[in-house]
């Protein structure tokens, strides 16, 4: 049954369904002990931990700003489960990734959002944008929009819903030089909700303020201690959640700086 781990429920895999050829990663969908359905990434893809924590803290970020984030949680891999997966190579990432893991819900018949797409509502497309430029996603453009239409409960037309954050963070893949990307632009120019452009200024206005280094704290405390355990420069797993703290309390401050309120429906910062 589930468990309790810091913010996340922990589920136990019990069938390995099929993996997904679409992403890098070969994530896979599995059946798991609470009866749930889940689309699993592994810690021994390319992509490797650090993309499992920028799936939850951004993912739990934009949950607490209002955005639609399948759930996450922890998923306790045993590759004995995917016996029958017959791929050599899923085999291999399979059992390098015995342990714990990282799941969001699967939701049945959502669709790719399109750049050819109806585009979303504008208020919805300017916080999303600005989610994406807060944390440097790099990865939610016209060719991978990760984003789903599904329906929601209480509504008849289908919702957006937020997926893939792995790419986002960059900084901490050079945590040396974290310090200089908390002011740094954010490219604009391909993201799937940027023509016509929304208007991110008043995104800006309303979720700047709430990033409070207490909301940043309760975000990475979702991410497993095992998660963080030998990162360079770090001693503890709790240091390096402070620099994550640190890091994006101190870009919360100065989004004058990566988010120009002046911009042009191609992205570009107007003159």
């Amino acid at each position: 049954m589930a468990t309790a781990t810091h913010e996340l429920r922990t589920v136990t895999a019990v069938r390995y369904v099929t993996p997904l050829r679409s992403g890098g990663s070969v994530p896979g969908i599995v059946e798991a002990d609470d009866l749930g359905t889940y689309v699993v990434k592994f810690t021994g893809s390319a992509q490797g931990r650090k993309a499992l924590v920028a799936e939850v803290i951004v993912g739990e970020l934009a949950r607490r700003l209002g955005l639609r984030v399948p759930e996450l949680v922890l998923v306790q891999f045993d590759p004995a489960v995917a016996e029958a997966e017959p791929h050599q190579e899923v085999q291999d990432l399979l059992r390098s990734s015995a342990g714990l893991n990282l799941g969001m819900d699967y939701l049945p018949g959502a669709a790719d959002v399109t750049p050819h797409a109806p585009q979303a509502d504008p208020v919805e497309a300017a916080r999303i944008i600005w989610l994406d430029a807060f944390t440097a996603n790099v990865d939610r453009t016209v060719h991978s929009s990760n984003l789903m239409v599904w329906p929601t409960s209480g509504h008849q037309e289908p919702r957006l819903w937020l997926i893939d954050h792995g790419a986002a963070l960059v900084f901490h893949h050079r945590w040396e030089s974290a310090a200089d990307a908390v002011g740094k632009a954010y490219d604009f120019r391909h993201h799937v909700l940027g023509s016509p452009f929304p208007d991110v200024a008043e995104a800006d206005a309303d979720l700047a303020p709430r990033v409070s280094a207490r909301l940043l704290r309760e975000v990475v405390a979702a991410v497993p201690d095992e998660w963080l355990r030998e990162e360079p420069g770090f001693a503890t797993p709790d240091e390096v959640r402070d620099a994550y703290v640190a890091h994006l309390a101190a870009r919360a401050k100065v989004s004058a700086r990566w988010l120009p309120g002046n911009v042009r429906g191609d992205g570009q910062v107007g003159a």
